[in-house]
């Protein structure tokens, strides 16, 4: 099933009645940022999402990422041109500094269109979600010169980021990352290791890709004190940014998913061939702290897909529940669509009502964000913050567990139909599998959550 219809009335009613846009709309960088501004860039997003990428969602699914015989890696039919077509509507820079060559909207704002994206395509957006990770990430903690160098590419998609974190003997302890970065007398690094599931590992969409690798220097002490973060590009770029000879990183294969099919998660192997050239950011051992900036931009955008997933499987479900026959209305005694039953009404309204609730929390949420980014006073910043660190972990867990949920009731509700894949029912559940996992599983959250 392609057709999807963006919940533009509801996101609406969030911002404007609910969280009130002035909530962000009266910082000083947002000055300008009026109701018909939000509502004009929320039409063209959710256009955007129903005409091009969720027609794709069925394609990228049969047809998924393949890694070819001469090591390169090919996306799906359509992919390529719909992700440039992305980049000229400036939808990746929604958020990032205008200084950069972002639209400099608030991230409650970018939120709402991320959900879209999402909503739409799973698959597809995860790679606009990485690449925003890896601005946060270097916008906070780059040099002026690696800002200069790969901010504005990455705001404007001409290139994309990833987040290489997990070995095979490293999953959610990252404690026992053993990747390593060798100093240079030049003072870049060589990185070699591997590291596994990094999602948009490799792709043919951009000319490069920003790889951001959590590694050891050699005499670094033992655990989390001992890592240190490095951008590693696919090829290596001179000081103004043209593109060079091919980094010593490999995509040596690509898993094969329950969902997902389209989103190329790669194997990425640094150092066969000497080590690749990476290029420290910040300080060495401050590695994982700098790198959960961009983690908990993730575990936001996370539990976003499952908001996103619960709504295409609501609306898919309704659809079906309105439209196939089965039974008896228990008034009139004339058949009727499977909506008049009590049962079916119940799992509807179930999947309707905790999508809204998912939603409204992830989307306050972001607007904490951009509080703590800027008000004027710091406590009160302190104070956003706070509110936003707790809520992530619920954000994240509960709606992940949720898009689980309801992508499974949207297959009840389609009976015996929705376990045939070709309904597209199916398709939902297995993409939303993966989201109480990504970004530390939702039993970590849950931990998180206590410890704050």
């Amino acid at each position: 099933m392609s057709d999807f219809s963006p919940p533009i009335s509801d996101i609406r009613f969030l911002i404007h009645d609910v969280i009130g846009l002035d909530t962000v709309s009266r910082l000083p960088p947002f000055g300008e940022t009026s109701p018909d501004l939000v509502d004009a860039i929320l039409e063209e997003a959710g256009k955007f999402a129903a005409s091009v990428l969720a027609p794709l969602n069925r394609v990228g699914d049969q047809e998924g990422a393949k890694l070819l015989a001469d090591g390169t890696v090919s996306t799906p039919t359509g992919w390529k041109e719909a992700y440039a077509q992305f980049c000229e509507g400036g939808w990746q820079g929604i958020s990032a500094p205008e200084s950069e060559g972002g639209m400099g909207l608030p991230i409650l704002l970018g939120a709402a269109v991320a959900e879209m994206w999402q909503s739409a395509n799973m698959a597809f957006a995860l790679c606009p979600m990485l690449t925003s990770g890896a601005i946060e990430a270097l916008t906070a903690h780059g040099s002026e010169q690696q800002r200069k160098l790969y901010l504005s590419r990455l705001v404007s998609g001409e290139w994309t980021g990833t987040m290489n974190l997990t070995e095979s003997q490293a999953g959610s302890d990252l404690s026992k990352v053993r990747s390593t970065a060798i100093l240079q007398d030049d003072g870049t690094y060589k990185v070699s290791g591997q590291k596994i599931f990094i999602t948009y590992g490799d792709h043919e969409m951009t000319e490069n890709i920003v790889h951001l690798v959590l590694a050891r220097t050699p005499d670094a002490p033992a655990g989390v004190k001992g890592i240190s973060l490095f951008i590693v590009p696919k090829y290596l770029v001179s000081d103004n940014g043209e593109i060079g000879a091919r980094n010593d990183v490999t995509c040596v294969s690509l898993e094969h998913k329950l969902g997902i099919h389209a989103s190329p998660t790669a194997v990425l192997q640094f150092g066969d061939n000497g080590g690749a050239t990476g290029y420290l950011i910040g300080e060495e051992g401050k590695g994982l702290a700098y790198m959960f900036t961009m983690m908990n931009n993730a575990r936001l955008a996370v539990g976003q897909q499952g908001v996103a997933i619960s709504e295409r499987a609501f609306q898919q479900a309704l659809e079906c529940a309105n439209t196939r026959k089965q039974g008896r209305d228990s008034k009139t005694g004339e058949e009727a669509p499977i909506a008049a039953h009590g049962d079916v009404q119940r799992m509807l309204m179930r999947m309707r009502s905790s999508t809204e609730a998912a939603r409204a929390l992830s989307l306050y949420t972001a607007s904490q964000l951009d509080l703590a980014h800027h008000l004027s006073d710091a406590d009160e910043r302190a104070a956003a913050q706070a509110r936003a660190d707790l809520l992530i972990p619920l954000v994240k867990a509960w709606s992940t567990d949720l898009g689980v949920e309801n992508a499974s009731l949207g297959i009840q509700v389609h009976g015996g139909m929705g376990f045939i894949e070709e309904t597209g029912a199916a398709q939902h559940l297995r993409d939303a599998r993966i989201a109480p996992i990504y970004e530390g599983t939702n039993g970590i959250q849950a931990l998180d959550f206590i410890g704050r």
